[in-house]
């Protein structure tokens, strides 16, 4: 498939203030789609699964993979840009950063379901870091996933657009003057 240009990606490392974007974003009228980790994690404790990271990271990363698909294939319905908090890449992102193989139908899922060439990726910032219930990882973990972020999305032909580390408002008028940039 080709690129959808009104797509968007915010990604990234946890705790870099991607949600508090979105949020913000989202308050402004822009069509958004949540992200997989959260939901999933949420959903696997109230039911007793270990679809999650600290238990079967290769189930959680299924998991992520049907998400971020439903909500490429929700997005179609929407009018105007929508913003993805993380996409299909960053599953493959999760699998690296986990050791794990990226198999065959992972692969092809990325190569198909495409976003914005541009994809925005919110550095690590240690002011704003923290952990709760659902973000268990450290500050090392989060900055090895900005990384493997940043490989996955460039392995993949996606171009970087590096977040300032600024307060949330600067953040969205950084994103929308993009979005007008590469929607028009």
């Amino acid at each position: 498939m080709v690129d959808r240009p009104d797509f968007h990606i915010i990604t990234g490392g946890p705790g870099s203030g991607k949600t508090s974007l979105i949020e913000a974003l989202a308050a402004q009228g822009v069509h958004h789609m949540p992200e997989a980790g959260r939901a999933i994690i949420r959903d696997q404790v109230a039911i007793g699964g270990a679809a999650l990271p600290w238990a079967n990271h290769a189930a959680y990363a299924e998991l992520m993979l049907g998400w971020e698909l439903r909500s490429w294939h929700e997005a179609h319905d929407r009018a105007g840009p929508v913003i993805f908090d993380r996409g299909v890449p960053d599953v493959i992102g999760y699998l690296h950063l986990c050791s794990l193989p990226v198999s065959a139908h992972v692969s092809q899922a990325a190569d198909l379901f495409r976003y914005q060439r541009r994809v925005f990726i919110a550095p690590p910032w240690r002011e704003i870091f923290g952990q709760d219930a659902e973000r268990k990882q450290d500050w090392a973990e989060a900055q090895a996933t900005y990384e493997a972020m940043v490989t996955v999305y460039a392995s993949l032909g996606y171009e970087l657009v590096k977040l300032p580390l600024a307060p949330v408002s600067e953040r969205a008028r950084f994103v929308r003057a993009r979005m007008g940039e590469q929607d028009g």
